[in-house]
């Protein structure tokens, strides 16, 4: 017995020792760097001048966020929905083929392509120019705010749909079915029957892709390279610019407060779902 534990113990030692020298140090050695300025002390000074010079890209990394989860969140369950109750196989089929394929590309390749995309002389105006559905003239690009929630979008949504499609083909059919025998439209359905089901798988889907789109450098760099910007962008200027880690882990240190109030949130939901 005693042999058996030394050698499972054996066996999880490398993977520990990796979690904690990339993982658990850094993050130790950042929030202890972001409470103490320059001379070592404990000190707000960080949190000071991170909120002073950056506190309109911490409102706009939360709006841009917030609003790409809730139209993943939509984007989800409407792919989901119909891949669940959609009646043409040959479309379902498609759309069950067609949807995963953001899932194998990286941000930084998703946020070029969309580069080549929305810009002004882009794909998507070129397209409307030659079909005559949009003048030459009144193209614009979409490489600001709503470049990057496409782009997280995109990147996205496929993911959530993977959790929730999964979840919705695993339901008792039986419920689904009595209510198409008493007239009930595909609609309803979907909103009163299996998105209740489901929410659960919804949450978890939504709150990892929250966490994913916080730490997300790429795109916002390379979708919008205007004012105001999104944090991640603001950690790096101020080390790579700087050098003032202090700053930036005070930011990084504000992200961790957001994505675990979000988590907290999930965490609340769960626990008061299972004592009912």
């Amino acid at each position: 017995m005693n042999q058996s534990r030394g050698l499972s113990l054996l066996l999880v030692t490398p993977a520990l020792i990796v979690v904690l020298a990339l993982f658990v140090y850094p993050l130790f050695y950042s929030l202890v760097s972001a409470f103490t300025d320059r001379a070592g002390s404990f000190s707000l000074e960080n949190f000071d001048k991170a909120l002073e010079l950056y506190l309109t890209d911490t409102i706009f990394t939360v709006v841009i966020i917030g609003v790409s989860t809730a139209l993943i969140a939509l984007v989800s369950i409407a792919i989901g929905g119909y891949l669940t109750l959609g009646e043409n196989r040959r479309a379902v089929a498609m759309l069950a083929w067609l949807y995963r394929w953001p899932l194998f590309v990286p941000f930084i390749v998703a946020a070029q392509c969309m580069r080549t995309f929305l810009a002004k002389n882009g794909l998507m105006n070129n397209t409307f120019v030659s079909l005559g559905l949009m003048d030459v003239a009144s193209t614009q690009s979409f490489l600001d705010w709503r470049g990057i929630i496409v782009t997280f979008v995109w990147k996205q949504a496929p993911f959530v749909t993977l959790m929730v499609a999964g979840a919705m083909a695993s339901l008792d059919r039986s419920t689904i079915d009595a209510a198409r025998n008493l007239g009930a439209s595909r609609l309803r359905i979907l909103l009163e029957i299996v998105v209740p089901q489901v929410r659960g798988t919804l949450m978890v889907g939504l709150i990892l892709s929250f966490v994913t789109m916080m730490s997300v450098l790429s795109v916002p760099i390379m979708i919008s390279g205007g004012s105001p910007t999104m944090m991640t962008v603001d950690m790096a200027y101020r080390i790579n610019a700087h050098g003032d880690y202090g700053v930036a882990n005070a930011l990084g240190f504000i992200s961790y407060l957001l994505t675990g109030a979000a988590a907290y949130f999930y965490l609340r939901q769960s626990v008061r779902e299972r004592s009912a």
